[in-house]
């Protein structure tokens, strides 16, 4: 019997033992996770304040994709985002010359037009901000002194379409570019023309003009009924294309670049062929989280090269995959 009391004993030493040691473990793994800055899935590191500043359009419900990403990142890092937008180079410029002034902690920001933002990312450079660029700016965002570069070849990307549309049996393209001078946009027409074996054309558009898009595109594949593939560089403008063919009386077809909820539901219908989609949330996700990582830690994102967001074709073989995440404004 004492044998036996003996034994129980043992084991109930032992049973607590092991709990204590869980517990142990438990609080020893949720005090490393605090001391990392980090506790349920969120930061405790000091507040910091970050500055986003784009090239946005009003209308272009591209960006509102890129907030929501960047919105994410600003709430599991304990980060207040600013965020302000101008499609005006000058304008946008001093944007970021504002965020310099009230001593944000970083900045992230496109380079639709390098050479009139060149200079305010070295003044904020100068000053000890650090800053990201995101989006437009591939061939000149190391130039211009930024610390790292989130976004899609979109030469490259170009490229990829004209050779799909070649070999879809495409003849004649149209590309639209909505806004004339903007590099990533000026790069997706030139790669277009490079990968297409087929005749190109190009028309520019006014961009904040929905109205004024319809009916500069439905002129043009007026003009040129040989046309049999418009091309467009947004998902409000792809949408709008649609209606333009129909007032054409026109049989092309219609691709684009970049998406939207509405876009997306377009492609399962068919009204438009296919999008090329350079995954915009992901773009405003890092731009704010590697922000956050290079004042937190040092840590820099992809050794002095370009961190590749795109590209990424969704058509009628993957779009219902994609469009719960379009439900939730993410894609």
């Amino acid at each position: 019997m004492r044998r036996t009391k003996r034994a129980a004993g043992t084991a109930l030493l032992a049973a607590l033992a092991l709990t204590a040691a869980a517990c142990s473990s438990t609080g020893g793994k949720k005090a490393q996770a605090q001391a990392e800055g980090v506790t349920a899935g969120k930061a405790s590191t000091p507040r910091m304040k970050i500055a986003m500043v784009t090239h946005e359009a009003p209308g272009d419900t591209f960006w509102d994709i890129v907030r929501k990403g960047a919105q994410a990142a600003a709430a599991k890092d304990n980060v207040q985002l600013v965020y302000s937008a101008d499609p005006d180079a000058g304008k946008q410029s001093t944007l970021v010359q504002n965020a310099i002034d009230s001593k944000v902690d970083g900045i992230a920001v496109t380079l639709a037009h390098p050479s009139a933002m060149t200079g305010v990312v070295q003044k904020a450079k100068a000053a000890g901000i650090p800053v990201v660029a995101f989006n437009s700016g591939l061939d000149d965002w190391q130039k211009t002194g930024a610390l790292e570069y989130f976004g899609s070849d979109e030469h490259l990307a170009g490229e990829t379409a004209g050779k799909r549309l070649a070999a879809e049996g495409a003849k004649h393209v149209l590309c639209v570019p909505q806004e004339q001078g903007q590099v990533a946009l000026e790069a997706r027409c030139d790669g277009v023309a490079k990968g297409f074996s087929g005749k190109t054309d190009k028309v520019y558009v006014t961009g904040t003009n929905m109205p004024s898009v319809r009916t500069t595109v439905a002129a043009k594949l007026k003009e040129d009924k040989t046309i049999d593939r418009v091309i467009m560089l947004g998902a409000p403008f792809a949408l709008t294309a649609v209606q333009s063919v129909k007032d054409a009386g026109s049989s092309a077809k219609v691709a684009t670049f970049d998406m939207n909820p509405e876009l997306v539901q377009a492609v399962q219908k068919g009204d438009v062929e296919w999008s090329i989609d350079q995954q915009p949330y992901l773009q405003g996700y890092l731009a704010v989280d590697s922000l956050w990582l290079y004042k937190t830690n040092g840590n820099v994102i992809g050794g002095g090269k370009t961190t590749a967001t795109g590209p990424y074709f969704v058509d009628k073989s993957n779009v219902t995959d994609v469009l719960k995440f379009a439900s939730r404004g993410t894609r």
